[in-house]
C-alpha cells in the first residue's frame, strides 16, 4: 500500500490527502494532483472529493445491516447542504467554466477537461443521466486518460454545477451549447460516450453534428422506446409536488432501482440529494428537475437511431428495467415497457453500424456496476 500523506501546494493552501490502494487508484489521485498543480497556478483550482460519510468504514462488518443502515441514514443527515451550484461537491478533477447563452439567458457550463496521459490518442466526450451529474464518471476518466484519451466531461444544462435556469429544456439546445463548448476548447472530432437520459442527448448530437463523432458508445440509454406512446402527460404543478414530497427513503428506493446489486459506495448519490434537499434552493432544484423531466418525456429520439452514421456500440445491462415516468403508466403499459434485453437488440438492428454487448446481472449504470468490464468493451471498441 502506498500512503500520499499531506501535499501542500503554497499557492493556494490545498491539502491533498489520500490513500491509494491499488494502481488505479493511484493513477486517478496522480493525475488529480497534476491538475491540482497547474490549476494553482492558473487559479482555477477546485476542491477535490473528500471521503465520503457513508464508506463502509462506518459500520463493521459485524453490525447488525439495520444498525449500518441507521449509521448511513444520520451521516447523510448530517453532511454539509447543496446550493443551486453544487458549490460544496467536490468533484473528482478540476472543474471550469464555459459561458454562452441559451434562449437570451446567460448560462455557464461546468466541464472538466483531463488530459490524455502519454501520447494522446483521441478524444472522449462524456454525457450524464438525469439524475446523475459528471462527477460520477471518476473511474471511467481516470482509465480512458490512462489508455491515451483526452475527456472532456461537461455538466449538461440543468445539472451538477452547471447553471439551472427557468426555461423550456430542449435537447437539441443542450447539444448545440456542449458543441460550442467543443469549439471553445479547439477540438474537430471526439468519441462520445453516454449514458441514461445522457443517451438521448448523445444520440441528438450525434446526428445533429455527425461529422464531429468518430465513434458513439451507448450505455444503457433511455430514449430506446417512445414513452409519449404509455406516459400520460403530466403538469409541472403535479410533478413538482411530488418532487417537493420526495424524502431520503423514498430516493433511496428509487435509486436502488437502477442498481440491482447495491453497494454501499452507492450511497453517495443518495447522500448528494439529501444535500441538495437540505440546502437553501431545493424548491429551485425540483423546478428544474421538472422542467428536465418534461423534455424526456415530449422528445422522443427513437425516430433517430436509423440516422446515426459512426460506428455505435451498445452497452445494455440486462437487469435494466428503467421506465420513465413509471408511475404515471397504466399497470398493463409497464408490463410492455423498459425490457432493455428486448430493445437492446432492437435498436441494434436499426442503427447501420452498430454493435450490441450484453451483459447479465447488471443495471442501468455498467460503468459503476462493472466497471472493469465496461472500460475493456469500451478501450476495444475505440482502440
Amino acid at each position: 500500500m502506498i500512503d500520499f500523506c499531506r501535499f501542500r501546494i503554497s499557492c493556494h493552501s490545498f491539502v491533498f490527502i489520500t490513500k491509494l490502494k491499488n494502481e488505479k487508484n493511484f493513477l486517478r489521485s496522480f493525475l488529480s494532483l497534476i491538475w491540482l498543480f497547474s490549476a494553482c497556478i492558473s487559479g482555477q483550482a477546485q476542491p477535490f472529493h473528500q471521503p465520503s460519510l457513508t464508506s463502509t468504514s462506518l459500520v463493521s462488518s459485524k453490525e447488525d445491516p439495520s444498525d449500518k443502515s441507521t449509521a448511513l441514514q444520520h451521516q447523510v443527515a448530517q453532511s454539509t447542504p447543496l446550493d443551486l451550484s453544487f458549490t460544496q461537491l467536490s468533484y473528482p478533477f478540476p472543474v471550469h467554466y464555459f459561458t454562452d447563452k441559451i434562449q437570451n439567458v446567460e448560462v455557464k457550463t461546468a466541464y472538466m477537461d483531463v488530459p490524455a496521459f502519454g501520447v494522446e490518442r483521441g478524444v472522449v466526450l462524456l454525457f450524464h443521466g438525469k439524475n446523475f451529474s459528471s462527477d460520477y464518471w471518476d473511474s471511467t476518466i481516470a482509465d480512458l486518460s490512462k489508455a491515451g484519451y483526452r475527456v472532456i466531461a461537461p455538466d449538461q444544462i440543468g445539472f451538477g454545477k452547471s447553471s439551472k435556469p427557468p426555461i423550456k429544456y430542449h435537447f437539441d439546445e443542450l447539444c448545440q451549447n456542449t458543441f460550442k463548448l467543443i469549439q471553445h476548447l479547439g477540438l474537430k472530432r471526439l468519441n462520445v460516450i453516454a449514458n441514461s437520459m445522457g443517451g438521448m442527448v448523445g444520440v441528438r448530437f450525434t446526428v445533429l453534428y455527425t461529422d464531429s463523432v468518430d465513434k458513439l458508445i451507448l450505455e444503457n440509454p433511455l430514449g430506446l422506446e417512445d414513452y409519449s406512446k404509455n406516459i400520460p402527460p403530466q403538469t409541472n404543478e403535479t410533478l413538482l409536488g411530488l418532487e417537493m414530497a420526495q424524502t431520503q427513503d423514498s430516493y433511496s428506493k428509487f435509486m436502488h432501482s437502477y442498481f440491482p446489486n447495491w453497494r454501499p459506495e452507492y450511497e453517495r448519490f443518495v447522500e448528494n440529494y439529501v444535500r441538495i434537499k437540505n440546502g437553501p434552493d431545493y424548491e429551485a432544484f425540483s423546478e428544474t428537475s421538472v422542467r428536465t423531466y418534461q423534455m424526456i418525456a415530449d422528445q422522443p429520439v427513437v425516430q433517430d437511431f436509423p440516422a446515426i452514421k459512426p460506428p455505435t456500440l451498445l452497452i445494455i445491462g440486462q437487469l435494466d428495467h428503467t421506465v420513465f415516468g413509471r408511475r404515471f403508466a397504466p399497470p398493463e403499459a409497464v408490463k410492455t415497457m423498459g425490457d432493455f434485453t428486448k430493445l437492446g437488440k432492437q435498436i441494434a438492428s436499426v442503427v447501420p453500424n452498430a454493435k450490441l454487448i450484453e451483459i447479465p446481472n447488471v443495471g442501468h449504470v455498467p460503468h459503476l456496476e462493472v466497471h472493469d468490464l465496461f472500460i475493456k468493451h469500451v478501450l476495444e471498441f475505440l482502440n
